[in-house]
């Protein structure tokens, strides 16, 4: 089923005037000519659209940020984790990032530019490298008859190439994590196809975490005459940062011979003081290699080299060191031979070897996971190029593996297709990192499991290293937990030990406590930086110290986060459910016990609800409550029917009782206080905005059917409330905002107009949604599931020009907030779902999972 505004689809495709579909690019996926321009154009939140009663109400907060935020600017010369006064912009140009999960990544937009750089961790750098360009020459008889750059710039530079491709004659095609663009040369009856591969691959830990790409460039020559063909691959030795001209960089060339295949490229020696990595561009043809060149200028010489004869007149040897001001990059071309009315092709990669890294603080030196297989010396990258080009096509063979029966489904749209995989993005561009467990690290807090706690080295952390995302590009906190919790099915179902390895990390610092006082912004109050037996909100700043200095976060005091301990016991049992793993299990459990002992303090009447003030919880931080809530209730309640199943699990037959009595009176309470006959209302502390109706109210039911629970003895809450709830919210938040066409909003009136009670209450989170659409689907609402997602796919892909940097937010008008964010990785809880459909074949039950272990 497709939106009625399905007309998005055919107008990112409407100036596209050849018939040319290119070589082996597949029906699904996101899909744009190079000349489309978006008509609409979103600005980032800002202070200005914060309503004047919520701006009084928050102007004390206002001022402490701001001296917060002068003194991390000005004073420490860090870059705040999150900056209000400097948001990003909207640019919509973004492709499929290049890489493997937790090196760096680079991304290629979807008009060809190497355009967004995350080397450093977690550090991003938003510059295009107008040098970095592939480049084409066609020669008959001996003579050139064509040669062009493949983008659709004009730039003030490099004027002595031919720029200017028109860009209605090209198309790009992403199916993350592999992307086509397709260029059909005018006058030449020539098609060039360009597919961008990386190595993503579910339950792969190898490959996957390797710092690499590969383009192949598939040419179809329709002529009835031969043709000599090549590609010019060029890349400056950085990334466009100042740093690229402080001097000391040079260019090298390199041959590698291996297991009877050759390599031959250039490496790109960037050395910098901190985190100094290599370059490399590499071709497994015979290539003829520019050593270096200066990106500036009319760089006319190079030009002519290549229209000469479709080749490069190269020195053999290293290029002398830059001075300061000075840049240099490499060329690569590399021909073949395409007889007439056929087809050739040629493959390029490219490498990235920063093996070892440190984060801002400069403290604690880390070795990168793909270091475990190529070394810590810093010279891998000819290594990484040779393997890359003689194994890409299994990569492929895994990619089609994994992806085909989701492709094949016939019942699924077009548009889900595309969404579940291109979402996948962030898990590379999430500011990833995943590194080795060192020898001496200690991740259990201190608490050894004789007391209650972890080993010092789980196996699985040990086996598989340390893996940590941001949760957002423009919110620099790593495995920011509330938010974790929706996009963790992306992980769990398809790189199952980075879900643990994560899980026990976060388990580790429950029990650590950091008396440190610091100022909460929200309240003005001092408090410990980390309270004991309560999960943190995250691991750190990228430029601090993840994993050492923890808990960024400087909205709330740690105790507050009612939601944090709840969501550790959820993951916990969700993550044994589709992974049986009983060590996982017996080691998290004392640490479940913890929390939810820490949690049943806020049990102020004994009625087996927790009770809220304040505000409702991490997730909702700006949305006030009081009393027991729909959503931390839920969550609560959930948690606790878990508990009864975990200690069933685990023969613990004292704590199974224990937590069913408590069950028992919470799911009384909870219907008592906020059941209305038609949906859970917000909260319970009957204020005239206490029955606005949440999207997300079901969120705790959500899991415990994502877990195989909420029937029998394990149903917390009755069916018939559950869908009437849903319908409420489909009803409401869904049909009676935008139309329908725009998925749910957060907050919505039962008279039918948006909650505007505060900054998030009327916005609209692709996560959340994703999420509610999967807990739609659990209740056999496919229908009303597939639309409520669809209309953020539509919004953010389609018609925000927002592809490959889904926001965490956007109203129904003009604003965004937060892009390239964590949640929607939510989205694979969709999938997890659809795969519980009544007969269809199971492809994420715990036994299909655990054999993937």
């Amino acid at each position: 089923m497709d939106l009625n505004d399905s007309t998005s689809l055919a107008e990112l495709m409407s100036r596209y005037v050849s018939t040319e579909t290119g070589f082996g690019v597949p029906k699904d996926g996101w899909r744009i000519c190079l000349a489309h321009e978006f008509k609409e154009k979103r600005k980032p939140f800002q202070a200005k659209d914060v309503s004047l009663s919520n701006m009084i109400e928050h102007v004390s907060l206002g001022v402490r940020y701001l001296r917060w935020w002068y003194r991390k600017t000005q004073v420490e010369k860090k870059a705040p984790f999150i900056d209000m006064f400097r948001a990003l912009p909207l640019r919509q140009i973004y492709g499929a990032p290049l890489g493997g999960i937790g090196g760096g990544s680079i991304t290629r937009g979807w008009r060809g530019d190497f355009c967004r750089w995350q080397l450093n961790p977690g550090m991003y750098h938003y510059k295009t490298v107008i040098a970095n360009q592939f480049t084409v020459c066609l020669r008959r008889g001996g003579q050139t008859v064509y040669q062009q750059v493949l983008s659709t710039e004009r730039p003030p530079t490099l004027q002595g190439w031919n720029w200017g491709y028109c860009g209605e004659y090209a198309f790009y095609h992403a199916l993350y994590p592999r992307a086509w663009t397709v260029y059909h040369l005018p006058g030449q009856n020539v098609t060039l196809t360009c597919r961008q591969v990386s190595p993503v691959i579910p339950h792969d830990y190898k490959d996957s975490s390797l710092p690499v790409a590969v383009f192949v460039w598939d040419i179809e020559n329709k002529n009835d005459y031969a043709l000599d063909v090549s590609i010019m691959f060029t890349m400056v030795n950085g990334s466009g940062h100042k740093d690229d001209k402080s001097g000391g960089y040079w260019n090298e060339p390199f041959h590698l011979e291996k297991d009877g295949e050759s390599v031959s490229g250039v490496l790109l020696h960037h050395q910098t003081p901190v985190n100094p990595y290599t370059l490399c561009i590499a071709a497994r043809e015979k290539v003829i290699h520019q050593t270096a060149f200066s990106p500036k200028g009319t760089c006319s010489a190079l030009w002519s080299d290549l229209m000469t004869d479709g080749r490069l007149d190269s020195p053999k040897d290293s290029s002398p060191p830059t001075q300061k001001g000075e840049e240099v990059a490499a060329a690569l071309a590399v021909s073949c031979s395409v007889p007439a009315n056929s087809h050739n092709s040629v493959e390029f990669s490219l490498a990235w070897d920063m093996p070892k890294i440190t984060f801002g603080s400069r403290g604690r030196i880390y070795e990168r996971r793909y270091t475990r297989y190529y070394g810590t010396k810093g010279d891998a990258a000819p290594s990484l190029s040779h393997y890359a080009l003689t194994h890409y096509s299994k990569w492929e063979e895994s990619i089609d593996e994994w992806q085909r029966p989701i492709l094949q489904d016939g019942s699924l749209p077009a548009w889900y297709k595309s969404a579940l995989f291109n979402e996948l993005y962030f898990v590379v561009d999430g500011g990833t990192v995943w590194v080795e467990l060192p020898e001496d690290a200690d991740i259990s807090g201190g608490v050894r499991p004789e007391d209650g706690g972890l080993p010092a080295q789980p196996d699985v952390v040990k086996d598989y290293g340390r893996f940590a995302y941001l949760e957002g590009q423009e919110y620099r906190m790593y495995n920011t937990y509330d938010v974790h919790f929706y996009a963790s099915f992306a992980l769990i179902m398809l790189w199952p030990k980075l879900a643990l390895s994560l899980q026990y990390d976060i388990a580790g610092s429950v029990v650590q406590h950091d008396p440190t006082e610091r100022l909460n912004l929200m309240n003005g109050q001092y408090s410990p930086v980390k309270t004991r037996d309560v999960v943190p909100h995250d691991i750190g700043d990228p430029d601090d110290e993840p994993w050492v200095r923890a808990n960024a976060y400087l909205i709330h005091d740690t105790a507050d986060w009612k939601d944090l301990n709840l969501k550790f016991v959820l993951q916990v049992y969700r993550d044994y459910y589709l992974t049986q793993d009983e060590q996982y299990l017996k080691d998290m459990w004392p640490i479940c016990q913890t929390v939810m002992e820490t949690e049943l303090k806020f049990d102020k009447d004994g009625d087996g609800l927790i009770e809220n003030s304040g505000y409702a919880d991490q997730t909702y931080d700006g949305w006030k409550v009081t009393g027991p809530s729909a959503y931390c209730g839920g969550l609560w309640l959930a948690s606790v029917c878990m508990m009864c199943k975990m200690a069933r699990v685990l023969n613990c037959e004292s704590v199974y009782q224990r937590y069913r009595d408590i069950l028992e009176r919470g799911k009384a309470a909870f219907d008592k206080l906020l059941w209305n006959g038609k949906y859970y209302n917000y909260d319970s502390s009957g204020r005239s905005l206490s029955n606005s109706v949440m999207s997300d109210q079901c969120a705790g039911h959500w899991f415990l059917r994502a877990s195989g629970l909420g029937d029998d003895d394990y149903q917390v809450f009755p069916k018939e409330k559950i869908c009437s709830a849903l319908k409420s919210v489909f009803d409401l938040n869904v049909m009676s905002f935008s139309g329908g066409q725009m998925g749910a909003v957060n907050g919505m009136r039962p008279e039918g107009v948006p909650d505007r009670s505060s900054v998030q209450s009327d916005e609209v989170w692709v996560g959340v949604v994703y999420g509610l659409a999967a807990t739609m689907i659990h209740e056999g609402m496919i229908e009303e599931g597939m639309h409520t997602a669809e209309g953020c796919y539509r919004a953010v892909w389609e018609r925000m020009g927002m592809a490959f940097q889904t926001p965490e937010a956007y109203c129904e008008k003009g604003i965004y907030r937060s892009l390239a964010y964590m949640r929607p990785l939510s989205i694979w809880a969709m999938q997890l779902a659809l795969n519980n459909r009544p007969n269809h074949k199971d492809t994420a039950t715990p036994t299909a999972l655990s054999n993937n272990l």
